[in-house]
């Protein structure tokens, strides 16, 4: 997966964690709460991972630069 296909879907499952917590504080229902909770923290995750991998690229784009400028 590229970088922003992981920040994309870490979003995801940020914004769909965040719901499950609020309608599990709603209905009264800890399940929903400890699983929403955790499928924010992937999310994080995710979106951790992304931007790992674009600054990753954005170094070997500069190292690669560089080394195309002393050829």
């Amino acid at each position: 997966m590229g970088s922003t296909t992981d920040k994309i879907k870490g979003a995801a499952n940020e914004a769909i964690g965040k719901a499950k917590q609020g309608i599990g504080e709603a209905i009264d229902s800890p399940k929903l709460q400890s699983e929403g909770a955790l499928q924010e923290a992937k999310g994080h995750g995710q979106k951790a991972v992304g931007d790992a991998k674009a600054a990753a690229k954005d170094a070997a784009d500069k190292v690669a630069e560089v080394a195309n400028k002393k050829l």
